[in-house]
């Protein structure tokens, strides 16, 4: 844990970083103490690289104290800059020609240099005598990384101070204020979605400073959207025509001046339009892959659900949920039926995409047909695949406990239910899926048609289904009460005639 004292001088030093006042130039230039006349003229540092054995008589400390500042050079009618106040202290000596000063940016390895020689640097009666040089012409960018080296002429070794500094950036409130590379300028805009174009107008730019502006799609950076285009500072009229393909929520606009290292302006307008998001969604019929893949960064919970046909609610598949995918969603070996659909759950509300709701892929139907008391269930499907089927007890609309055995089925096979009395007086349901894959929709048929039986009946409490593969003593005691009813009651006036009732019936879904 940090101390609350640490805490506090943290606070107190990044708030003097970022709101302190930068000092004020006119003009840059050179000074020296203790009324020594010196004078300084650029230089390229490549002759002076070379350090020397020092003589003995010559102290280690000759050099001390380097100081490092930013001050700003304003002058009126003309964009205020930074530069470098470099302070440091040498004791004259008659073995030094003079001093070196040199700058190393190390974001872009470009260097600057001068040369600082003394007047009257030959008479002895200066040997020992401490001078302060104070140079502040070393004009530097906005956030930028320095190294400074100072050294003497001739270059002796291990006499020379060295020191990193850090340009102050755009969040100092100065800085943000008078540098151009930090007055990004401000925008409005108006779409035209019927033409997909973005209008841009730009104000509080510099003045007769070229400014450009961009479409980019932000993730961790701002990815372009598109080329850039360029407002011309000598232009009255700062605007310009963007072309855009999708109003995405990471869809910005930025613009900057055309400087060197200028500060970005972002505006991201269309932040809450999420709804074009979840139209990535790509199908492999080789692989039997469902992908979707997310054209902006966005926290999100991915599941697959069954779309009801009572409600159009669609209800989670289970083990499919997927949190905040930063690439791609992926579910393989998928069933391809209508109902199948994808779900998108955001703090905004839920969108749901139903992938082969067209009917552009090979769907399968489950279908019942009824006769003499047994419930047959069987599978048409385009493409080969194999079924489960489960009599069971319907709980909730989506819900469906199970009564019966498992039963399993190909397409062009059947299946074959002994339905009972208790059975239509029930919510008794049939319900079917693929197992053939590893993502399918469970279909339910529970409004069973139980005319076949001879009798209607009204709603009851639930009852445990029968299969023809177990209780077949009491499958074909129904089968004979179903006869007697029927020889009571016979189809046709001629009693000779008389016939076994044969009622079907038969629902598909």
């Amino acid at each position: 844990m940090i101390s609350i004292h640490v805490q506090i001088l943290l606070i107190i030093l990044f708030w003097h970083s970022d709101c302190h006042i930068i000092p004020r130039i006119e003009e840059c230039g050179l000074s020296c103490s203790q009324g020594i006349h010196c004078k300084s003229k650029p230089s390229s540092g490549i002759f002076n690289s070379f350090c020397h054995d020092a003589p003995a008589s010559l102290s280690s400390v000759i050099l001390k104290s380097m100081k490092i500042s930013t001050v700003m050079k304003c002058v009126q009618g003309s964009p205020c800059s930074l530069h470098l106040n470099i302070k440091g202290t040498l004791s004259l000596d008659e073995n030094i020609r003079g001093l070196e000063i040199c700058t190393l940016s190390l974001d872009t390895q470009q260097s600057q240099c001068i040369n600082v020689r003394f007047a009257g640097k030959k008479s002895k009666m200066l040997n020992g005598k401490k001078v302060q040089i104070q140079t502040n012409c070393f004009e530097v960018n906005v956030a930028q990384h320095i190294y400074v080296t100072m050294k003497t002429v001739p270059n002796y070794c291990e006499v020379k101070l060295r020191q990193e500094y850090y340009v102050e950036d755009c969040r100092n409130s100065d800085v943000g204020k008078y540098i151009p590379a930090c007055l990004a300028g401000k925008f409005e805009f108006n779409v035209d979605r019927a033409r997909k174009i973005i209008l841009v107008n730009v104000s509080s730019s510099l003045r007769d400073q070229d400014y450009y502006v961009r479409l980019c799609h932000k993730w961790f950076t701002c990815e372009d959207a598109g080329a850039f285009s360029v407002i011309k500072g000598k232009e009255s009229l700062k605007s310009v025509s963007l072309k855009y393909s999708q109003l995405l929520p990471c869809l910005c606009i930025e613009g900057w001046l055309a400087i060197p290292d200028a500060r970005r302006t972002q505006l991201c307008p269309f932040k809450n339009d999420t709804k074009m998001l979840w139209d990535n969604i790509v199908y492999n019929p080789l692989t039997q892959t469902l992908a979707w893949e997310p054209a902006c960064p966005v926290l999100v919970v991915v599941n697959l659900c069954r779309l009801m046909k009572s409600n159009n609610h669609c209800e989670d598949i289970q083990n499919t949920s997927k949190r905040s995918p930063e690439k791609q969603v992926k579910y393989s070996r998928v069933d391809t039926h209508p109902r199948l659909c994808m779900k998108f759950t955001t703090n905004q509300g839920a969108w749901v995409k139903c992938p082969f709701a067209q009917g552009e892929f090979p769907a399968w139907k489950m279908r019942t047909d009824a006769v003499e008391g047994k419930l047959r269930v069987f599978f048409t499907s385009q493409t080969k695949a194999q079924f489960s089927v489960l009599v069971c007890n319907r709980t909730q609309l989506a819900s469906c406990e199970s009564a019966g055995m498992h039963h399993s089925v190909s397409v062009g096979d059947s299946v074959s239910i002994t339905m009972s009395w208790e059975m239509c007086e029930s919510m008794i349901c049939i319900q079917g899926w693929r197992t053939d894959v590893d993502y399918s929709v469970p279909l339910q048929i529970c409004d069973i048609n139980c005319a076949f039986l001879g009798r209607t009946y009204g709603d009851g409490n639930s009852a445990k289904a029968m299969t023809h593969r177990g209780n077949l003593e009491e499958g074909n005691n129904l089968e004979l009460q179903k006869e007697q009813r029927c020889s009571e009651k016979p189809l046709f006036k001629d009693r000779k005639k008389m016939q076994p009732c044969r009622s079907s019936a038969s629902h598909v879904i």
